[in-house]
């Protein structure tokens, strides 16, 4: 009976992820019905426009090469009717000394006949007709406005769909994830000339493998890359994955997406457990303010949003919150007396974790590291064998030190505006970076026995939290060179 019942929840469960799987498949082929509609649509109104310009263009090429013609004709007419004028004038000139030298070649009287002549002599050195050009100021030939577009009607009639570009292929092995940056890397079956810019698609998932239809995160778009990579940075990795797709495209159209790529980008994601805080402070997500009066403002908030709906209680809010971690200190109360102390809703309890903390650095007292569950309530940071922190203190006089067991030691070195802390669980090493310039501040060297807790402590100031960081690889590569080295803060640890 228990065979067949396990077998029988077997089928079941697969008969589930078939509908899935074909249910997903239905949404994906109605909504490519859809975008078909749509694109051939915009792919008409696409051809009309770009034929509209076509012949808006050759419109405006005839109507510019008729105006020349037009002008040509103008000033060539003009330069030929003002020759013509100026012949015909020259021309009857000529005749009517023609016939004046002939009456006086036919005269009989003497007496005149020198003078006659010695006067048409000169008129005939002056007529026009002897200064003008007998060639013409303008040809009757206009080949030279002659045009010839059968090499354009051929290309015209060559017109085709620009081919749309082939899918690029990503790189899976080439793609690097580090620092909080993604590269990735593509290739294409065959060059192709006509490529524009190609267009990178990426969205968080928690999902490895091929993106579901149904997802938490929308796709986020990168438009205009000119090369075959692109380079993501000043991401936060608060889900486990990324999901990237790219598609090529030329002036005209853009091709198919490539395959989906998922890349594992896990980092360090955590918030700050309320419950846990001194009531003193003020906690909001991931930043908090110490705030005198805190404890009383708190209990009047809470009077105001008490109701005795059990649905709002705070242990069943816990419960429906799938994403919510368990509370660090489940069944202790919050921290009091002079531990001004909230821990994180998240435990190590194994592997390389990084995050980082940006402080007030005129807080009187601040402090950061990680604790044990053990830590006490009554528990100061750095005073107990449950934790370890570097603590400012700008009480009397401004201070650095490195605290383990009510023990401490001095810090020389500059304090910065945010410290990065690493963990290396299985290692059993604490560090603190100036996590701007990733300057190795102090390191603790232990055996951790429980999981530790980010822990942090801020008197008369305020501070606030960075998670999703991975552990940078500057930090990486100052880990391994300082591992064959012997702890200089043995004291402490």
């Amino acid at each position: 009976m228990g065979d067949q019942k396990e077998s029988l929840r077997k089928i079941t469960h697969t008969l589930a992820m078939k509908n899935e799987e074909i249910s997903n498949f239905i949404c994906t082929l109605k909504q490519n019905l859809e975008n078909l509609e749509v694109n051939s649509s915009r792919v008409q109104e696409d051809l009309e426009s770009e034929f509209t310009a076509l012949h808006t263009v050759l419109d405006e090429m005839k109507e510019n090469m008729m105006t020349r013609i037009k002008q040509e004709r103008a000033s060539r007419t003009y330069e030929l009717q003002s020759q013509l004028s100026a012949c015909s004038k020259a021309l009857e000139s000529s005749e009517e000394l023609l016939e004046l030298a002939n009456q006086t070649m036919c005269s009989s009287e003497t007496d005149g006949f020198n003078q006659a002549a010695k006067d048409i002599k000169d008129s005939v050195t002056m007529a026009p007709a002897f200064r003008l050009s007998l060639k013409a100021k303008a040809s009757d030939n206009m080949s030279h406005l002659m045009v010839d577009f059968s090499q354009e009607r051929e290309m015209l009639q060559g017109l085709k769909f620009l081919p749309v570009p082939a899918t690029p292929e990503i790189q899976v092995s080439e793609c690097q994830v580090c620092d909080n940056t993604v590269t990735v890397v593509w290739t294409l079956s065959e060059p192709d000339s006509k490529i524009d810019h190609y267009i990178l698609e990426h969205r968080r998932t928690n999902h490895e493998g091929p993106p579901r239809i149904r997802e938490d995160y929308p796709w986020m778009v990168v438009e205009g890359i000119r090369e075959l990579e692109h380079t993501l940075t000043g991401l936060r990795f608060d889900t486990r994955y990324m999901t990237f797709r790219v598609r090529a495209c030329n002036k005209a159209v853009a091709g198919e997406f490539s395959e989906p790529v998922t890349l594992e980008t896990h980092a360090f994601t955590f918030k700050l457990d309320s419950g846990s805080a001194h009531q003193n402070l003020k906690v909001e997500d991931l930043s908090v303010e110490w705030d005198s009066c805190g404890g009383k403002i708190q209990d009047i908030r809470k009077e105001k949003n008490r109701t005795n709906s059990p649905m709002h209680s705070p242990a069943r809010a816990a419960l429906m919150s799938p994403k919510r971690a368990p509370t660090a200190r489940p069944g202790r109360d919050r921290f009091t007396a002079e531990s001004y102390t909230v821990l994180a809703d998240t435990m190590i309890d194994a592997g390389q974790q990084y995050w980082e903390v940006r402080f007030d650095k005129e807080s009187k007292a601040f402090a950061v590291g990680v604790a044990l569950r053990s830590l006490g309530r009554f528990d100061q940071l750095g005073k107990s064998s449950s934790s370890w922190c570097i603590h400012l203190n700008n009480w009397l006089q401004q201070s650095l030190t490195a605290k383990h067991n009510n023990k401490a030691r001095t810090l020389e070195c500059p304090i910065p505006n945010s410290i990065g802390v690493y963990v290396n669980y299985d290692e059993g090493i604490l560090s603190f970076y100036n996590a701007k310039t990733k300057q190795l501040m102090h390191t603790f060297k232990t055996k951790f026995q429980q999981p530790v807790i980010p822990a942090f402590m801020v008197w008369n100031g305020s501070f606030s939290v960075v998670t999703g960081l991975q552990v940078p690889s500057m930090v990486q590569s100052g880990q391994r060179k300082n591992s064959g080295t012997s702890s200089s803060n043995a004291s402490l640890t």
